[in-house]
């Protein structure tokens, strides 16, 4: 039987839907694994996570939204619903890993089954920021090199190869969930495997919790390993129960999650991890063709001085050689060197295999795609076709939502949720998720209280999401790449307004919004007197523009003290009609009169969504 709840967090959870009754899914087969968490079997089911706590209930079962539940708990709601239920086979789980990675790396295309090879696996780590991921892979590589060759690394290209029983693993030495998602931002999707670094003496952290869900949303097997084991404090149980109430059940609690425990500090574990790796890899059959051309994705790249455009990449399929005309995003050249990552020459690369290449003619984008071509006839036709993609790239809103549902292009709408309190989240997220319709469903991948942060931005770019925010505020650098990528955050302070707006848009309803946009900022260097009464500030423009007549409101250490339009501006003694970043002004607000140093001016217009 599930831990049982508090009681007044089931009264409130279950009363959160009032009286509505139970939805009525359609009634079909349903395969369960031996342990899942309600809202895991909510999502099975396509019912709310309310309506199967409350089954729960009447089974004598008191459990929360993220609670774990075996097979006969789950099986008896199922079944209580007109389902025919049957535990999901392993060979089954196993299918399900091979079927999502050949999709994730589009290996079986016509004419490429009869040379597929296995690969090595790719891995990233993540995990909360001083919980010891940038240690663990420092305890990797020293490992290996120590146990393999004699000397040390003496090239860092941003993703290095280890080997273990005669198995290789690439891992990607960009630690944490923020490079893991820009890159998948892009449409490269590079990891395999995502380790899940947690200190065994702090637990569970928000940005663990962040970790978690981008990694869910990528759809990539996940790996923990419980750190700092060597600690006196360390209480690697604790650990386990957090990771259980957020979904993540460990095999030897009769999960699905492997969990290794190692100190990166003391060299414990490590061998151990690594094997793991290799066993979650044999489960997701990771495979490419080595004997067609090389088709990749660029991890890092950099202009040197000496060498020119030098790009870091990862084959996903085929052989990379010195020699072969790339093309890589919107640029092109011919491989002139490689490098692997213990900085020696190579004269090859083949599947999940890291290479510093030079020969480019220009520095490509971090997730540009590599593909070698047979000449340079066909080098023209690629760039087009990457310069067209990027043009076409949309991203999802609740104004164009019903168009790319009508489209086929959106089957369910992801959504970052940020709140201003974390009591907020639970409410709003069973609300959204009843609103799903025939065409499209609701999925919260991410939710969190707090300011939308740029980690958001880059989750919903990657995910074709959209964020909503009840109650806070952004982050200037989160509002900059949202303009910039065209990401759609809604402002709500009211549960019914917001709950409203995405049910219409659902139904094609919504009326027109209009979003704000920045235009520049600009920060009080000095006050100087002017006309009747009027104070005039100097300021530097820090970024953008400024205009005459434009929108403006005035931040004091966070906060708004004033919202109103520019009145005056001045350069010297001229009057002009705007100013650009890195020139000082005068400017004068309308109806302010209240500068002080130090404060910054922010510009803004309001814009009709498309």
């Amino acid at each position: 039987m599930a831990r049982a709840s508090k009681p007044d967090e089931i009264t409130q959870n279950s009363g959160e839907e009032g009286s509505a009754g139970l939805s009525s899914p359609e009634k079909h087969l349903i395969e369960i694994p031996l342990s899942l968490s309600v809202r895991q079997l909510a999502d099975l089911l396509r019912i709310s996570a309310i309506d199967i706590i409350k089954q729960l209930m009447r089974n004598g079962i008191m459990a929360n939204i993220n609670q774990v539940i075996k097979y006969e708990a789950a099986a008896a709601v199922a079944t209580n619903l007109g389902h025919e239920v049957q535990p999901k086979p392993l060979a089954a789980q196993r299918l399900a890993g091979t079927i999502r990675a050949a999709n994730r790396h589009q290996q079986l295309r016509d004419g490429e089954l009869g040379g597929l090879r296995s690969r090595p696996p790719v891995v990233t780590i993540m995990g909360h920021v001083n919980h010891g991921k940038t240690r663990v892979l420092d305890a990797i590589r020293q490992t290996n090199v120590m146990d393999t060759e004699v000397g040390s690394i003496t090239q860092h290209i941003g993703a290095y190869q280890v080997e273990i029983n005669g198995q290789k693993i690439t891992f990607l030495d960009t630690p944490g969930h923020e490079a893991f998602t820009a890159i998948r931002a892009r449409g490269a999707q590079v990891t395999d495997i995502a380790i899940l670094v947690v200190a065994a003496d702090d637990g569970v952290m928000p940005q663990t919790l962040e970790a978690i869900d981008h990694a869910k949303a990528a759809e990539v097997p996940i790996v923990v390993a419980i750190n700092k084991i060597d600690k006196p404090e360390a209480n690697p149980d604790l650990v386990k129960r957090q990771l259980a109430d957020v979904g993540l059940l460990i095999e030897e609690w009769g999960g699905d999650t492997v969990c290794v425990l190692i100190s990166a500090k003391e060299k414990i574990g490590i061998t151990d991890l690594l094997e793991n790796l290799l066993v979650v890899a044999e489960v997701e059959n990771l495979e490419a063709n080595p004997s067609r051309p090389a088709v990749g994705v660029v991890i890092e790249a950099e202009m040197d001085k000496t060498k020119g455009p030098l790009a870091t990449v990862l084959v996903h399929t085929g052989t990379l050689r010195l020699g072969d005309t790339i093309v890589v995003g919107t640029t092109w050249g011919r491989v002139k060197a490689m490098f692997n990552d213990m900085g020696k020459q190579v004269k090859k690369a083949g599947p999940a295999t890291p290479v510093k290449t030079l020969g480019l003619n220009n520095v490509p984008q971090a997730g540009d795609t590599l593909t070698a071509v047979a000449g340079e006839h066909q080098v023209q036709t690629l760039i087009q076709k990457c310069e067209q993609e990027r043009q076409q790239r949309s991203s999802v809103s609740l104004s164009n939502l019903l168009t790319q549902i009508n489209a086929g292009q959106v089957k369910e709408l992801n959504v970052i949720l940020k709140t201003d309190v974390q009591g907020s989240i639970e409410p709003i997220t069973s609300s959204l998720e009843h609103l799903e319709t025939e065409e499209v469903r609701v999925r919260i991948i991410h939710s969190a209280s707090g300011n939308v942060t740029e980690s958001d931005v880059m989750l919903a770019i990657a995910s074709k999401g959209l964020i909503i925010g009840f109650g806070t505020g952004i982050e200037p650098g989160a509002r900059r790449l949202a303009d910039t990528e065209g990401i759609n955050i809604r402002h709500y302070n009211v549960i019914y307004n917001l709950v409203d707006d995405v049910d219409k848009a659902l139904k094609g309803m919504l009326q027109p919004t209009y979003i704000e946009v920045i235009d520049g900022r600009a920060e009080v260097r000095a006050i100087f007197p002017g006309l009747k009464r009027m104070k005039v500030a100097g300021v530097y423009v820090t970024e953008g523009k400024i205009t005459r007549g434009a929108s403006v409101r005035v931040q004091r250490q966070e906060q708004i003290v004033c919202e109103s339009i520019v009145g005056s501006l001045r350069r010297f003694k001229d009057d002009v009609k705007e100013a650009a970043a890195g020139y000082e002004c005068g400017v004068g607000i309308e109806d302010f009169y209240e500068f002080q140093v130090g404060d910054i001016l922010e510009f803004f217009r309001k814009e009709k969504t498309d």
